[in-house]
């Protein structure tokens, strides 16, 4: 408690620059990669990373200096350089744009190796911590470096508010954008520069090999908590700023450990929760959706089949056994016996030493199941010219999910009809 008091008083001015260059780096990069992450682009956040160390390389080498601003402009016209080599080759040759993406990546990042090596070995003293970029080094950042941030920061966020409507559209719909007359061409050039502009400020704080995770993981995590794209944006900023604070502190709280990677495992523990417990895409959420639905089915199917029993006989409200629902229709004995006790505490069945039968409004919803699917078998015969004798299986999936809306439609469209293809009695 006392450390954790000690790091937010932020009375030390070196801790201050790296929680403000964290948050700043992941905040705006987290931002911009929700568009790229839109536009199911997820790798040209890799391929950029790895392809501006040798635009930092060589910014240092002609410079022969570590200004921040200079390794900026260095690393920013590689960076763009290989999306364009990309592009081209992608339209140009047959190669697919994946199989692009990994050639530029590996020769540019290889091509920046040999350059970091060969400064290693200039002997030129300026070149200490040169090698930091690679790996990241939040702990070193002094306040020219977060001035460079801030103002790339500030610069990334106001124009992708700036121009937020037309980046959602060109996401979501490029010809979409192309027909309401968007330059397509120039909006894809601002996203191409703004990614690599994020790229290029957060080096110096994750590293080459793990940036591409702060442009992507903090999109791909806010993506389980909504699908509006306002508030993905915001939540994916949200989860990067609170990923740069929390690997701050990390890093503060035991020297030992980096910042960047820390950073990086903070993001990837919040998307990997979110994949588990987001209220409505998570996979919790989905399962227990999913065995709901499972449950509606088989209920919606037992109260079909005991109506189906009861019209044979002319005695819709008579007690029947399960042998009697295995024999109009086979049901897995558990999954039957489970179904028929959620019926009865609806209130739909009641038992009586273990023989089942209709309430009435249990009675009244599965007669609507039969006329469901009859009027949908009808529908297909009629309208569809689709075999009777084919049309049972699409009813018995679509029954479940036609809305009293549809229901009265088909019942217009066909004039309340009084029997299905097969010539049973649709009931109302």
């Amino acid at each position: 408690m006392e450390t954790l008091f000690e790091f937010f008083s932020f009375r030390d001015a070196s801790v201050i620059a790296v929680v403000l260059g964290s948050i700043l780096v992941t905040s705006s990069s987290a931002v911009v990669g929700t568009f790229t992450f839109l536009k199911k682009k997820a790798l040209l956040g890799d391929a950029v990373a790895h392809a501006i160390l040798p635009g930092i390389c060589l910014a240092f080498i002609l410079s022969g200096t570590k200004n921040p601003l200079i390794l900026v402009v260095g690393a920013f016209i590689t960076g763009w350089l290989s999306l364009v080599v990309i592009d081209y080759i992608s339209i140009k040759t047959k190669l697919k744009e994946d199989t692009a993406i990994a050639l530029v990546l590996s020769v540019f990042f290889g091509i920046g190796i040999l350059m970091l090596t060969r400064i290693q070995h200039s002997g030129n003293a300026a070149q200490s911590g040169l090698d930091s970029f690679l790996f990241g080094n939040a702990a070193a950042l002094i306040g020219s470096d977060l001035l460079v941030f801030a103002t790339v920061s500030a610069s990334l966020l106001f124009l992708i508010g700036l121009l937020f409507k037309e980046m959602k559209i060109l996401a979501f719909d490029p010809e979409y954008a192309k027909v309401i007359g968007l330059p397509v061409k120039g909006l894809e050039l601002v996203l191409t520069s703004l990614t690599v502009l994020a790229v290029v400020t957060g080096i110096q704080a994750v590293g080459v090999v793990l940036m591409a995770a702060m442009l992507i993981t903090p999109a791909a995590a806010a993506r389980f908590w909504t699908q509006d794209t306002f508030k993905l944006v915001v939540i994916a900023g949200f989860l990067g700023a609170f990923s740069g604070l929390a690997g701050a502190f990390v890093s503060y709280t035991a020297p030992s450990m980096p910042t960047g990677p820390w950073i990086v495992m903070i993001i990837s523990i919040i998307a990997l929760v979110s994949f588990f417990i987001a209220p409505k895409r998570g996979i919790f959420a989905r399962n227990l959706h999913q065995r709901s639905l499972r449950h509606l089915i088989m209920d919606e199917n037992l109260l079909k089949e005991l109506y189906h029993i009861g019209e044979k006989d002319q005695s819709p409200f008579m007690e029947r056994t399960i042998a009697a629902f295995m024999h109009e229709r086979f049901f897995p004995e558990g999954q039957l016996k489970s179904g028929l006790r959620r019926l009865k505490r609806q209130g739909l069945l009641v038992s009586n030493d273990g023989r089942w039968k209709f309430t009435q409004t249990g009675y009244e919803k599965g007669q609507r199941m039969v006329k469901l699917h009859r009027l949908w078998e009808l529908y297909l015969s009629e309208y569809l010219k689709i075999a009777p004798d084919h049309v049972h299986e699409d009813a018995e999936t679509i029954e479940h999910v036609i809305t009293p809306e549809l229901e009265a439609r088909l019942e217009k469209m066909l004039s309340f009809p009084e029997k299905d293809p097969h010539q049973s009695q649709i009931p109302y």
